[in-house]
Formats: structure tokens, sequence, C-alpha cells
């Protein structure tokens, strides 16, 4: 019988079945979509976030635990399990070299990446890389993997993994064969519920405007993310679920991003440079409230709570030359009401919007590398830094709306990625990545920790499987230190 099954080909899958493969055991890996659209979300990602001590190759300074820690504790709001997050803040200061024995290359920070040459290391040639790397390793080493290889269900009796349901299908997506797999252990690594958008428009509802805000989500990732199995798990299973099924990483994104797989180049950076405002000409939040990498991904939930799910990030010509241009051009006018009108947005609303804030802008020295004391007085909101006049022609506005990366909601774990069943832990039964993120993402996001998360616990979850299933034959000691297994 098969030791490893592994479903799913993103990077937290990818890692599971090369740790599971080192450890002697055998593994087939089930990827849902076709090769050309392997890696799931990963192929989109473009850094890892990374705990050190000191200077590395391309870290600069040192970013330690505590750091870290403090910072994931900010963006989440206390909504955290600080065990398991430590387990992968820790596993993040020694990956990188397993990440390069299996062909991951990196390189500094980009110019235009504020704020990261000390936190996050980047991946040379993106995220698609990385996932291309992990692939051919797998394939060296022997990993049966599949493509266009559906699993429509798992089956489980009394917490443990007996068998999954597979449809295989041909490159136009029609059923060609299906299959029931046994194996001795299972990991599940394939990504949350984003791209099941009825899912999402249940879990969001309506609005106090009678909208269905989901009805405006763009989904940056993969489409093949459905969440079929989270569903199964839950639904049929009944296994200990954890997270809000309406939290994300929700980006404010380009409103003309394509539905699925727009990505990294999406995005919308200037924020913190300008005022944002909703489809009212009204501002709604501190566009300085902290540096980027660490607060960009709560704007598409703002966004989302905005009538129309629609705002618009406005910025004058001081601000062009600090932020990584966008994709497409924003819209151009040489007067604000000008640009009011080329927008659709209420000329006199927008015009007070602009006035009030220039008005409350106090003096300081400006300075987008810090916290610096550029802020405004007596405005609501407040804009806590880099507040500066728009008042330079020509100005830009860019329309942006809800982009939704990966959902929260998944199931719980422990320190040894096990699933849980009524409160016990699954012998044979892992989970490691999106699936389970939400154990360290109760909201909030800071850049780079979603690969955090899938590398440590996809290591793990991998390396327990194959424990598992090896046991006692290989001798593997299923109580060694969780921590030694993450990290080495």
């Amino acid at each position: 019988m098969l030791d490893v099954l592994v479903i799913g080909g993103g990077n937290a899958a990818l890692c599971a079945a090369l740790m599971a493969k080192e450890r002697g055991a055998s593994v087939r890996l089930l990827e849902s979509s076709p090769k050309e659209w392997r890696g799931g979300n990963s192929m989109h990602t473009r850094n890892l976030r990374c705990m050190h001590d000191a200077p590395q190759d391309v870290l600069v300074d040192a970013y330690t635990e505590e750091e870290f820690w403090q910072d994931l504790l900010k963006v989440t709001g206390g909504l955290t399990n600080e065990h398991l997050a430590r387990i992968a803040i820790r596993a993040s200061s020694t990956c990188r070299p397993w990440m390069v024995k299996h062909g991951v290359r990196f390189q500094p920070s980009l110019s235009g990446a504020l704020h990261t040459a000390r936190t996050n290391a980047f991946f040379m040639g993106g995220g698609k890389a990385l996932v291309n790397a992990y692939f051919r390793s797998a394939e060296a080493l022997g990993i049966q993997i599949e493509y266009n290889a559906e699993v429509t269900r798992i089956e489980v009796e009394s917490g443990e993994f007996k068998a999954a349901h597979v449809k295989h299908k041909n490159a136009l997506g029609e059923l060609v064969r299906e299959e029931r797999i046994q194996a001795k252990t299972c990991v599940m690594a394939c990504g949350g519920f984003e791209s099941n958008i009825d899912w999402l428009r249940e879990a969001w509802g309506q609005n106090e405007w009678g909208e269905y805000p989901v009805d405006n989500f763009l989904i940056r990732g993969t489409r093949f993310n459905q969440g079929v199995l989270i569903k199964n798990l839950q639904d049929d299973h009944h296994a200990d679920m954890i997270g809000d099924p309406t939290q994300a990483h929700m980006v404010a994104i380009d409103a003309r991003a394509p539905l699925y797989d727009g990505g990294i180049c999406t995005r919308i950076d200037c924020v913190s440079l300008g005022i944002v405002v909703n489809t009212q000409a009204k501002r709604f939040y501190d566009e300085g409230e902290d540096f980027w990498p660490k607060r960009y991904a709560i704007w598409g939930r703002l966004v989302a709570l905005q009538p129309g799910q629609r705002a618009y990030s406005i910025i004058d010509s001081k601000a062009i030359g600090r932020f990584m241009p966008p994709v497409f051009p924003g819209t151009k006018a040489d007067t604000l009401e000008e640009l009011a009108q080329k927008i659709g947005l209420d000329v006199q609303t927008f015009m007070q919007t602009v006035n009030d804030y220039n008005q409350a802008v106090r003096p300081g020295n400006f300075d987008h590398t810090v916290l610096d004391d550029c802020a405004t007085q007596g405005v609501t909101p407040v804009k806590s830094h880099w507040a500066r006049k728009i008042d330079t022609g020509p100005y830009f506005a860019y329309a942006v709306q809800p982009g939704v990366t990966f959902t929260y909601l998944g199931l719980k774990t422990d320190d040894r990625a096990r699933v849980y069943f009524n409160s016990k832990p699954s012998r044979n039964l892992f989970v490691a990545g999106e699936m389970m993120a939400g154990n360290v993402l109760g909201k909030g996001y800071t850049a780079g920790v979603g690969m955090t998360i899938g590398t440590a616990f996809g290591r793990i979850a991998g390396d327990q499987a194959a424990s598992a299933a090896l046991a006692p034959e290989s001798g593997v000691n299923p109580n060694e230190n969780i921590e030694h297994l993450a990290a080495h």
C-alpha cells in the first residue's frame, strides 16, 4: 500500500511530499489543476518572511523571533495560536538551506518593495520558479505526480484516513476515470475555498445596502481552490474547524483585474501615499496606519465593507516614483475637480473631503521609509503617518476592489500538523498550508507569512505522515522534538 498520499500541488503540498520522500516513504501527489496551472496560489507569491538573528545572504540586519511574533500579533489582533505561530517563525530561520537543496534560489528585496529587505527573502524568478524547482526535485526523487486529479472526498473512520476518491480528467476537463486511492497516511494541502464564489456569497450574505458584496470580489489566486475537502471534512466528518469564513487574505487590487489569477501584479501600492475614498467620495480608514507590507492585506476587507465594494486611491504628483507602479496606468487629471468627474464621484463632496484632509495635515519631516511625524489633526479618520497635502498636479486615481488571495476557515491542528476530530488528533491524517493557516491567522496578514506557514507545516506534515506510515519499521521516533523536525 502507498505510504503517503499528498493532496495538493502548491508550496505546502510539495514541501510535505519532499519531506516524506526524504524519510523513505513512497509518495503520490495529486494536483487538481492541469500541469500548466500547477502550484495553486504559490505560483503568485514572491517571498518568504524569515526570522534571522544576524544578516544573511539576501537579508539585511536582523529580524528576531520576538519582532516577528509582535508583527504577527499586531496584524492578527491577537487572533492567533502563539505556540503554532512560533513553530512557524522558528522554522523560517533554518528552512532556506533545505529549500536551496531542492532548487529554490533567492535574491535581495526588489527596489520597489518597501520595508522588506530586512524581513523577507525573495524567490529568484518568483513563486512560479519555486514551484517548478520543487516539482523538478519531486520528479527526480521518484514521487508520483498526477495532474487533473480532483479529489472529491475522503473516507475517514473513527478519525483515521482510509481512502481518497479521485476524478481523473483530460486536458479539456472531461472525466476520464474515477479512482479510490488507499494509503497508510494522507496530507491535505489543497488550499482554501476562495475560488468557490457560491460559498463566499453564502458566508458574506447581504450588507446594509442590500448588496451581496461577493458579487464584486475578484480572486487574486488560482481558480482551482474550491474548498471541496474543507467542506467534506466539516460537513461529512465533523472535523474540528477553526476560523471565520469571512476572514481572508484580502487585498485592495486594481478593479480592472481578471476574476481569477491576477496575482501580485494587480496590487495597488500607493494607498499610504495619498488618501482613499469610497464611491460616496468619503475617506473611511487611516491610510498611514503602518508600513504597507504589514497593512496592505487589510484594505481588501475595508473596501468590501464599503458601498459597491469599490474605492479610489488618490495621489498627486509628489507620490510618483515612491511605490511599485501598477500594471495599468491610473486615471489622470490636471485638477482635482476633473479627476472627480473622470472617476464618477460627486465633485462637491470629493472636494470637501480633500480640502478637509489638506487642512488637517500638520507640518512634519516626510520619510516614507520610517514611521514619520507627518500626520493629520482634527479630521476623521486620522492619517497617522506620511500625511502630505494633495495639491500638486497632475493627480491620479486608481479604482480598487476586494481581491481575495486565500480564506482562513480551515482545520484545527497542532504542532504535528494532525487533523482533529472531536478534540482528538488523527493518527494518519495531516494538514498544511491554507487549509490550516487560520490557526495562525485569525485575521490580518503581513507580507510573506503565508509561505512561512506553508513551508513550516508542509515539512512537518510530510515528516509526520512518513513517520506514521513507516513506524516501527523505519525506526523513526514519533515523539521526536517537533521544532527539530521543522528546523532541519
